[in-house]
């Protein structure tokens, strides 16, 4: 998802480069004034709450507002982003954002000014009056608008220069170099994104097999938790020696080491385009965690996938796989198989269903030929990148 906050002072041009930015990047325009009046005019608890309130002669509050771009954003889950014009206004509506974009589990991109010089903007906007008759394009309430957005404006972008998503374009350049300017800027955010595919799916649905050609396929780093321990292992490393006294005891390997050996990976990602993530997270436990993972390191989730293999298909290719040198220690016995089956129903399926109502999960026919399978798993990500590069 990407959301940019516009700003500028009147006579920047904010509405033409919010033209281009929603038409380039399919982004929904959130205009605090607009959101508000929507929700006045269909008549909503908080559009009567607002309408009462400008009647008495009062100012919105925080709490209202809020409340109305968070159901703005909640009420088109298909947009790219969001772009915000004309919020946040001051220094706590900076906060305000911050939490609500956590809340979402998004996060705000960037903030980009327009920057123009006060005499530039006063000229422009006296020439529009002149062009569209408003009265308040004259040039003592045009300096007095000037001097308002000045005053709140400048603690809000500081916010944004202290977090370093900040950046400034030259308004005062024509029309389509803004813009160009802007699109740079665009696209240097979305080339940090990473491409994360959580990759889900009963044992014996092909996800280990799928993960690897998808990995080579995009070029993304192929990350399952059991081939790490394993090299941990074979490593003789301190994490390595960790690992084989908790097998050999019969115990399982703690989230907290887990969760090492995949920062680990996250640490060292640079010039990696994303993750495919096969066995993590199983648990809804683990599912905060990676989340709460990928947020430290500036990324996120960007697609979920599951591989459905009706249950007997699945029973037929692990038994089948029981007599290969594939052979897992749960394939060698049909108890063990059901049992592992079982498992996955009671720890994994809630974790998907978590998923698909945060991000919504694309399902996958797993029956077929390996290509026929992997073809419909290509679309999906291919799908998947054009909605982060939006190319």
């Amino acid at each position: 998802m990407l959301n940019i906050a516009l700003f500028g002072p009147p006579g920047a041009g904010k509405g033409t480069q919010s033209e281009f930015l929603i038409g380039k990047y399919n982004l929904f325009y959130i205009s605090t004034g607009d959101i508000l009046r929507k929700e006045i005019a269909e008549g909503s608890s908080l559009g009567i709450e607002a309408r009462s309130i400008i009647a008495s002669g009062g100012l919105v509050s925080d709490e209202i507002i809020v409340q109305v771009i968070e159901k703005t954003i909640q009420s088109n889950p298909n947009a790219n982003g969001f772009l915000f014009d004309g919020f946040p206004r001051t220094y706590i509506q900076a906060y305000i954002l911050e939490g609500l974009m956590i809340k979402l589990n998004t996060s705000l991109n960037c903030l980009i000014s327009l920057e123009v010089e006060e005499e530039i903007s006063v000229q422009r906007l006296l020439d529009r009056g002149k062009l569209s008759g408003r009265s308040d394009d004259n040039e003592v309430v045009i300096r007095n608008r000037l001097r308002e957005y000045a005053e709140k404006t400048l603690p809000v972008l500081n916010f944004y220069k202290e977090k370093g998503n900040y950046s400034a374009v030259n308004g005062a350049q024509n029309i389509e170099k803004v813009s160009t300017d802007i699109e740079a800027i665009v696209q240097l955010e979305l080339s940090k994104s990473l491409m994360n595919i959580v990759l889900f799916g009963y044992p014996g649905s092909g996800r280990g097999s799928q993960g690897k050609a998808l990995a080579r396929t995009y070029g993304l780093e192929y990350l399952a938790t059991g081939p790490m321990l394993e090299q941990e292992i074979a490593n003789n490393t301190a994490i390595g020696q960790q690992i084989s006294t908790l097998y050999e005891g019969g115990q399982l390997v703690p989230d907290e080491i887990v969760v090492k050996l995949i920062e680990k990976k996250l640490e060292g990602s640079k010039g990696v385009k994303g993750f495919i993530f096969k066995g993590f997270p199983r648990t809804l436990v683990q599912s905060y965690i990676l989340d709460g993972l990928l947020k430290k390191h500036g990324s996120t989730i960007s697609k979920v996938i599951e591989i459905e293999v009706p249950a007997l298909e699945l029973i037929r290719r692990l038994d089948a796989r029981s007599k290969t040198s594939d052979c897992m220690p749960y394939d060698t016995s049909t108890e063990k198989i059901v049992n592992r089956l079982q498992e996955h129903e009671t720890k994994t399926v809630p974790v998907i269903n978590k998923y698909n109502q945060q991000h919504g999960v694309a399902k996958i026919n797993g029956v077929g030929s390996f290509d026929e399978v992997n073809n419909r798993l290509c679309a999906e990500i291919e799908n998947a990148f054009k909605t982060l590069s939006n190319n």
